[in-house]
């Protein structure tokens, strides 16, 4: 079954270029045709790469609107699709290798900053990739509150630093906007790492067995 990687899309250019570095990292450990599809913004949409059977993964660090509602929406009632849960908290691996690599440091205190949603059960997702962190708080660049540079400001004081871990996927608009929240380090957005495509890949194959289960 072809793998179908569902994006939420983005108008900037560095964006789809981590959706397509990351479908180029999953294509030789699957063997199978991988397809890179959008939920919002961009073409394909999901829609219009659901053409026969095949797994679609949302690639999302959270199960918001998009995940819930507009993605199941553009599969349709196809019995042949299977649609795994996203992404989310799987990432987390990859998010404390991005903060080693942008020089966090046992002690400093950690807020993970996300795009924020409306939706609780996001909000949700997101807490408990806070937690597994062991962040000292949650900050949003749009959407929810409370902000990330007000959660890094109630965080400064004793000459401890702030490190400010991104929950976001690729480089964009949001992600250049943690560059002015205060904080001493901020990790680079996930990205193609390693352990997300293992992550995602691991998806694929554990809903293709039970799909031989139930055949």
């Amino acid at each position: 079954m072809k793998l179908v990687l569902a994006f939420h899309g983005t108008r900037d250019p560095r964006g789809v270029v981590v959706c397509e570095e990351i479908a180029d990292l999953v294509r030789p450990q699957v063997d199978v045709p991988v397809e890179v599809a959008y939920a919002d913004v961009r073409q394909p949409d999901v829609r219009s790469v659901v053409d026969g059977p095949c797994v679609v993964v949302p690639a999302f660090l959270a199960a918001g609107y998009h995940v819930r509602k507009d993605i199941p929406e553009q599969i349709g009632r196809r019995s042949d699709v299977v649609l795994t849960s996203p992404l989310g908290v799987d990432a987390v691996p990859a998010v404390r290798d991005r903060l080693a690599e942008a020089g966090f440091r046992r002690g400093d205190a950690l807020v993970l900053a996300a795009a924020g949603s409306s939706d609780a059960r996001a909000l949700a997702d997101v807490r408990r990739a806070a937690g597994m962190l062991g962040a000292s708080g949650v900050g949003y660049v749009a959407t929810a509150t409370p902000r990330v540079a007000d959660v890094v400001a109630s965080l400064r004081g004793g000459g401890r630093r702030v490190a400010v871990a991104s929950w976001l996927l690729a480089p964009g608009v949001f992600h250049s906007s943690l560059a002015d929240c205060g904080a001493d380090v901020v990790s680079a957005p996930v990205g193609a790492h390693p352990l997300v495509v293992d992550a995602l890949v691991r998806k694929y194959f554990a809903a293709l067995a039970l799909v031989r289960a139930s055949a």
